[in-house]
């Protein structure tokens, strides 16, 4: 049983006829994505809006239809992945690189909807080290400025060479061991200038959907996160 393919599957209930849909990006993602194309040569009618150039990829592979983001105004749903979930729904995300488009996939959505195992549950934030996407200009001096945070930090890097976003930017992974308080730390980082964005996404899911190893799938939404 693969659990995240369950969350997916489940995720996809939410897809009716005539919506604009977020694609994320991701090993969960990937899932949805081919759960859509799916349905969509059942006879689904959507349009969709992608969060990566690989999930464009896959989407047209899949017989998805693809929108350009001059013609929406907003997203019905977005389904997405995260590297880590803790107790009030707040996310680490970029563990696939492509945080910066997720982040505005999400913020542009009706409904934003986190697919995940049960192995991303947390308490708090900080076990998986955090993405920052920061200009490749004068990157020392950025990483300086992030590092007076109390982090250690590390460039991306690909088989040597350091990863490029699809931006054209680099990926700064940050280690800051427990984040008591995600919604400072947000906001400190981005006021940093040479950092475009981060992996925080404090308070953006409206539901998180955990597929279980046993076969069970977990449904929390934000209104219950809160209480």
């Amino acid at each position: 049983m693969n659990p995240k393919k369950l969350a997916a599957d489940k995720a996809i209930e939410y897809v009716t006829d005539g919506m604009i849909v977020g694609l994320g990006t991701g090993s969960t993602a990937y899932w949805a994505i081919e759960a859509l194309a799916k349905r969509v040569r059942e006879g689904l009618n959507i349009r969709a809006v992608a969060s990566s150039n690989h999930s464009e990829q896959l989407a047209k592979q899949g017989g998805i239809p693809l929108v350009p983001f001059s013609d929406i105004e907003l997203i019905d749903v977005t389904i997405d992945g995260a590297d880590e979930v803790d107790s009030q729904l707040n996310l680490i995300k970029g563990g696939g690189g492509a945080l910066l488009r997720e982040k505005i996939l999400a913020a542009n959505s009706k409904t934003f909807i986190v697919i995940v195992d049960e192995s991303k549950k947390v308490e708090h934030l900080g076990r998986f080290p955090l993405p920052v996407e920061i200009v490749p200009f004068a990157e020392s001096l950025t990483i300086r400025q992030i590092q007076q945070l109390d982090c250690i930090t590390t460039i991306r890097t690909v088989e040597g060479k350091p990863f490029v976003t699809d931006n054209g930017n680099l990926i700064v992974d940050c280690e800051f061991g427990k984040i008591l308080d995600p919604i400072e730390l947000h906001k400190q980082l981005n006021l940093l200038p040479g950092v475009v964005e981060n992996g925080l996404f404090p308070s953006m899911a409206s539901k998180v959907i955990v597929g279980h190893l046993d076969g069970s799938v977990e449904l929390i939404d934000s209104a219950d996160s809160m209480n």
